[in-house]
């Protein structure tokens, strides 16, 4: 027998996701976070971090999401603004605007909204600086 994996890796590019709200979480506000940080359950308010959200298969998220890199696995109503990169997997559904700098879309993928492409944040930093 096959043994399945997680639906999705618990490595980033960022590092080793520090948070994971379990499928049993339900949770709903305000949320800001430095470090990867991964949602399986439920979350309904508002998300703002400079890092890596990923959003697990089966996770349903209800939030404008203000992120560095944003994943979907799961299901997420709301605006989602990633100032580095956006990538849906193929078990993920976005039902709102989108603006990010990169953007990854697989087969299969629900996406109903619009889609605005900006700078990359760390790029115009790098403007900035010279």
């Amino acid at each position: 027998m096959v043994k399945k994996g997680p639906p999705m890796q618990q490595m980033t590019e960022g590092g080793k996701v520090s948070t994971v709200l379990g499928k049993e979480t339900a949770f709903s506000g305000v949320l800001e976070f430095q470090r990867p940080l991964q949602i399986n359950g439920r979350f309904e308010g508002e998300i703002i971090t400079e890092g890596i959200l990923l959003i697990g298969e089966g996770a349903v998220v209800k939030a404008n999401i203000k992120a560095g890199t944003v994943v979907v696995g799961g299901e997420v109503t709301g605006n989602i603004e990633a100032r580095q990169k956006l990538e849906m997997l193929s078990s993920g559904r976005v039902y709102g605007n989108v603006k990010t700098a990169k953007l990854q879309i697989a087969d299969g993928v629900v996406f109903d909204g619009n889609c605005e492409m900006i700078e990359d944040s760390d790029k115009t930093a790098a403007k900035a600086a010279r």
